[in-house]
Parts: structure tokens; C-alpha cells; sequence
């Protein structure tokens, strides 16, 4: 495994606020504004679960790194960091899964 983490991407992700949009696609998101951050981040969502039920674990892999990707961008957009995601993980984490569904008043 190497040694590169969800935290080394969003940093490059972060840094690409400030690149020629000819030169990153990160920046042509920004640039694109929140809807089509989302947009693209449900389609990786979507192409992700279509692998997952063929069965397809290399197109699942790729399509797992493109959804990591465009999550991250779109939390960027939206000023929240891998921080406050992982925080919030932690939290959750601290009690069973489904104590802590109740809490948050979820019946699925």
C-alpha cells in the first residue's frame, strides 16, 4: 500500500482553487460551481454501485477513487474539511451504529 492518504488529496484538491482552469480539472469544477460538483459526484456515486452489483471489483476500484475524488471536491466547495468529516466519524463511532441511528431519529 502506499502511503497516500485521502488528507494528501484533499490538499491537492485545495491547492487547485488557484490553477488555470485550462490546466485542472479541479479547477473547471470549481469554476462550475456547486451543482456540478454534485452532479458528477452522484454520477461516480451511481457508476460505483453498478460495478458493485456485477461484480466488477477493477471498475468498483476506479469508480471508488473517482467518488473519493469528487466527494473531497465537493466538500472543498463547501468550506467543510476531511477534518470535520473524520470528527464526525469519530463521534459516530463512539457508540454502536445503531444507537447511533436512533439519535439522529433514522428508521432505516
Amino acid at each position: 500500500m502506499s502511503g497516500f492518504s485521502l488528507a494528501d488529496l484533499a490538499r491537492i484538491i485545495s491547492s487547485k482553487r488557484g490553477a488555470e482552469a485550462a490546466q485542472s480539472y479541479t479547477k473547471t469544477l470549481f469554476e462550475a460551481g456547486t451543482p456540478r460538483i454534485a452532479k458528477k459526484f452522484g454520477e461516480e456515486a451511481v457508476e460505483s454501485v453498478i460495478a458493485a452489483m456485477q461484480g466488477d471489483r477493477r471498475a468498483l476500484t476506479s469508480e471508488a477513487a473517482d467518488v473519493l475524488y469528487h466527494l473531497l471536491v465537493l466538500l472543498e466547495d463547501a468550506g467543510v474539511t476531511l477534518d470535520d468529516v473524520l470528527a464526525e466519524l469519530e463521534r459516530r463511532t463512539s457508540q454502536s451504529g445503531l444507537a447511533e441511528k436512533a439519535s439522529r431519529g433514522e428508521s432505516k
